[in-house]
């Protein structure tokens, strides 16, 4: 039996209308086919499910021992820097017997930086006026 790599939870803030969730939905679905024995889901802190608390208890149950939490925000506001690590330590507290990372905001990685620079110079680029 092969071990369960730590599973990535991609933790955004949510919303109802299920078109704002379509691009975190679509990396999750990226990963799950690049990397088929990479537990993956998707976690809201409001306004939607599954919660990060419902996200972790059905990785858990599938056997994961370590959750990264990948924060699907342009910067470490509030959200990353308060109410997520408050809401890590809720769970560590439920889930003693597995270890949670939390990763740094995804909009300050250099990768992400110079990949959101290039796309705002790229003309072909356009969306049609509402």
């Amino acid at each position: 039996m092969s071990e369960i790599p730590p599973a990535i939870v991609l933790f955004s803030h949510g919303s109802r209308d299920p078109l704002w969730r379509a691009p975190i939905e679509a990396v999750a679905a990226r990963i799950a086919s690049q990397y088929p024995d990479q537990p993956v889901q998707c976690a809201y802190l409001e306004l939607c499910e599954p919660t990060l608390a419902q996200a972790t208890e059905l990785l858990s149950q599938q056997g994961s021992t370590h959750i990264t939490v990948v924060p699907m925000f342009l910067g470490t506001g509030k959200h990353a820097r308060e109410d997520l690590p408050l809401l890590v330590e809720q769970l560590r507290s439920r889930h003693q017997s597995v270890q949670f990372t939390i990763q740094g905001a995804i909009g300050e990685d250099q990768r992400m930086t110079a990949l959101m620079a290039e796309i705002a110079c790229d003309s072909s680029i356009t969306t049609p006026n509402p």
